[in-house]
């Protein structure tokens, strides 16, 4: 889920407390004025790898500046998303917010965002430092909102199990110039047993799967899913149902996924592949090393996949996890420098990505990716593609259109229960409504 900058150093701003005394009190027997102590309040969701990497950050943040006191609070995914929606109606969040970048500008665009200073940094020099897929989201109307730590990366890669190509023979690397090659191997890989799959050759039908797979073909075959307006959708198109019928070949003609019985609420890919029940799982890098933690034994790599269509692996991203500051924060000056130093050095955005598992949103890490890959070695054969990912946009309410409209539709056309021009019009029609609606 960007995770440097010209200038790593933080100075902050001594506030001198007033001298005490009447007249018997002079300048050169005073004491040393101490500097105020200031208090800032960091919010993020509770993710222990995120956490220790924050948590690291700001214990460094505070040796740095001593009159500076950081309260880090965490809450679970679906807390943090109401405490947001509620304190930010109310004024009362924490200084500094680590936000989804793709959730963003609609929070600045309620005037709950403070503009990132053009003394911490400019677009411009942001856009030197870090990649577009990941800071675009933080742009909004022309003005930089926050700073990201890191590339959120769902695409152009999948997980395989190293045992299960040596039990079907399958070369390792594996040999795949087109989709259709890993189309081949899946199928090797998929198994039956009493009419039922046991073993999902490729799973990729988990709910950001499926939506990023269904851009990614759209924007692969020349074409967007926006409008001409920016804001609608234009999914009631023929690539729209090349890539929609592309997905349903892989369980009715192809069957390396059953959707029945693989698919977001059954048998997740993050699940079942750790269990042995699937060989090439369609997630991001992220997920090799969590699930090592927890399957210390499976003998695993992450690698590339083709793109779905032509030879360039296009792909839309989510704007990462990263920092913003509230409006309501009594200390923005504080606030920022913090913000700035937990994103922007290189130094410390490399320990942050090794900490969390995460893609760093810097460029220049990536373009020089030796230390990088001695903590996340699994990201060696997607790093390439980067440069290739271009932010998802401004799509009204991101997990309304992925898990509410695109997911469901295209599950149901994979089980046989609608068709793909049934599915490809219904999420053309509920996506413009959702963006009517908003």
């Amino acid at each position: 889920m960007n995770r440097l900058f010209f200038c790593a150093v933080v100075v902050l701003a001594l506030v001198l407390s007033a001298c005490g005394g009447g007249a018997t009190s002079s300048p050169a027997t005073a004491e040393p004025a101490a500097a105020e102590t200031v208090t800032l309040r960091v919010w993020s969701y509770q993710n222990p790898a995120w956490n220790n990497a924050n948590q690291d950050l700001i214990d460094k943040f505070t040796a740095q500046n001593p009159n500076v006191e950081v309260k880090y609070e965490t809450f679970d995914y679906d807390t943090f998303i109401q405490t947001l929606q509620t304190s930010m109606t109310a004024g009362t969040e924490a200084d500094v917010i680590e936000i989804f970048g793709t959730w963003a500008c609609s929070y600045a665009e309620g005037g709950r965002l403070l503009e990132v200073p053009a003394d911490i940094m400019t677009y411009e020099q942001a856009k030197e430092l870090f990649f577009a897929a990941p800071l675009s989201g933080y742009y909004c109307d022309g003005k930089l909102y926050g700073l990201p730590n890191e590339f959120n990366l769902e695409n152009g890669g999948a997980l395989v199990n190293l045992d299960l190509f040596a039990k079907h023979g399958i070369t390792y690397p594996p040999q795949w110039s087109t989709f259709g090659d890993l189309v081949k191997d899946a199928k090797t890989l998929t198994e039956h047993e009493g009419g039922a799959m046991t073993r999902a050759g490729f799973h990729f039908t988990n709910g950001d799967g499926m939506a990023f797979t269904f851009l990614a073909g759209i924007l692969q075959q020349g074409s967007d899913y926006f409008a001409d307006d920016g804001k609608h959708f234009n999914f009631d198109s023929p690539e729209a149902r090349n890539i929609a019928q592309l997905m349903v070949d892989m369980a009715q003609k192809e069957v390396v996924i059953d959707p029945v019985l693989f698919n977001n609420e059954a048998n997740a890919v993050h699940t079942a592949f750790f269990t042995g029940n699937v060989g090439i799982g369609f997630v991001g890098s992220y997920a090799a090393a969590e699930g090592l933690a927890n399957y210390p034994d499976i003998k695993l790599d992450y690698t590339a996949i083709p793109p779905y269509f032509g030879d360039k692996q296009v792909f839309a991203a989510d704007s990462g996890w990263g920092k913003v500051v509230s409006k309501n924060s009594k200390h923005p000056v504080e606030a920022w420098k913090l913000a700035q130093f937990m994103t922007t050095n290189p130094e410390f955005a490399l320990q942050f990505a090794a900490t969390s598992t995460t893609i760093p949103a810097i460029k220049s890490i990536v373009e020089n990716p030796d230390k990088l890959l001695e903590g996340e070695p699994f990201l060696k054969s997607i790093l390439p593609i980067l440069p290739n990912g271009r932010y998802i946009g401004d799509v009204t309410d991101r997990d309304q259109l992925f898990y509410e409209i695109i997911y469901p539709s295209i599950l149901e056309a994979m089980q046989g229960s609608i068709t793909v021009d049934q599915a490809v019009q219904r999420i053309h029609t509920e996506a413009n409504a959702m963006v009517d609606a908003g």
